[in-house]
């Protein structure tokens, strides 16, 4: 039995059988413009990842967010890496200065070994170059190693700052707190100086070009009494957050509607949303989005990505899983299931999937009525 709502002219169902009460604050469902592009990383299907260079990239792709993963320094700096362990996205290990600061430490429960940001001051880790995390699959992206150097969040927000000016459009960040338990446990955490940079750049409110993003939920749910910015909780297929929380239980109508109290957005791992096999054949779309709009949160999976080796099976082209596919029809697919905005390696294939419009604006005119 499907369950129907309307809000502000949004039609919106869900599974009778799942569905939780409305919260006290149900939203008005998707945003009004067009959906939001959200740079993963930058355009790091082109630069490598977490750089001006991919973030520069990005925007001139058409992308609405540049997305930094935010790790903490030794001296509480925050700076773009996708993970706090750099060896794969730096050239630290052909440092001989920095040798002895290999290591293994526990992380949300798992041995790693490697070189640790916050081992390293910012000054240190400004001598290193960034490299392409992916050369096998993307290898022209290495012509672009030693080229750039692990940017800070100030940097990335002064870069979307002047991007906004030059183009008239307005470009957003998108951060994502990396492993927020593990920086909290070894006193430096990351949401103060998040919140500090954020407010240091006029951005507090809904209002503005922000998106905070998590795998966890107790920072999430501390967040929500600090800021008003936008708050998006991120989901992977199994599993349990490094906080305890299950994502089946998250993504379920009750749970989404506990989520809808804390946050204004969800990220799933975009098979919640359409279902693939091991083939890469995919399946019937499930309620996520319709039991998301439900509970008033936007839904932005992830990562949409062009090359073979990550598209679903009817979306690529030849047998090459280097080779690139047609991620636009990809995106398209998703887009008629109703996504809000979408992680996009390529902001370029998500502009086109999206097609010419209105202006896209990450802004509060995008946003749903609280």
């Amino acid at each position: 039995m499907i369950r129907v709502l309307v809000v502000s002219g949004a039609l919106l169902m869900s599974h009778a059988g799942d569905a939780a009460p409305l919260p006290p604050s149900l939203r008005a469902g998707p945003p009004p413009g067009l959906p939001v592009i959200i740079a993963h990383r930058g355009a790091s299907a082109e630069r490598p990842e977490h750089t001006l260079l991919a973030y520069e990239r990005a925007i001139e792709e058409g992308a609405d967010f540049i997305e930094p993963d935010l790790v903490a320094t030794k001296d509480h700096r925050l700076v773009a890496r996708h993970e706090n362990e750099i060896s794969g996205t730096t050239d630290v290990a052909d440092k001989p200065e920095f040798a002895g600061r290999k290591r293994t430490q526990m992380i949300d429960g798992e041995s790693v070994t490697g070189w640790f940001t916050e081992d390293f001051t910012l000054a240190e880790l400004k001598t290193l170059r960034a490299r392409e995390r992916l050369p096998q699959l993307r290898p022209a992206n290495t012509a672009f190693d030693g080229q750039a150097a692990i940017p800070t969040l100030e940097e990335i927000i002064a870069l979307a700052k002047a991007a906004s000016a030059r183009t008239g459009r307005v470009i957003g960040i998108y951060p994502e707190t990396k492993h927020p338990t593990h920086f909290q446990k070894i006193r430096l955490p990351l949401e103060p100086v998040l919140l500090a940079a954020l407010a240091s750049a006029g951005w507090t409110s809904a209002n503005d070009p922000v998106f905070i993003q998590s795998f966890e939920v107790d920072n999430l749910k501390a967040l929500r009494g600090q800021t008003e910015v936008r708050l998006v909780q991120l989901m992977a297929p199994e599993g349990a957050s490094a906080d305890g929380y299950s994502y089946a239980d998250m993504r379920s109508a009750a749970g989404l509607a506990k989520v809808a109290n804390y946050a204004d957005a969800i990220g799933p791992e975009r098979g919640l949303i359409i279902p693939r096999d091991k083939d890469g054949v995919l399946g019937a779309p499930t309620s996520l989005v319709a039991d998301a709009h439900y509970a008033g949160l936007e839904v932005h999976p992830w990562t949409f990505r062009p090359e073979n080796f990550f598209l679903a099976a009817r979306f690529r082209q030849g047998a090459n899983p280097v080779a690139r596919g047609d991620a636009e029809a990809e995106i398209r697919l998703y887009l008629e299931a109703g996504i809000d905005g979408v992680f996009s390696d390529s902001p370029a294939a998500a502009a086109a999937a999206i097609g010419p419009g209105q202006p896209r604006s990450p802004s509060g005119d995008n946003r749903p009525g609280n």
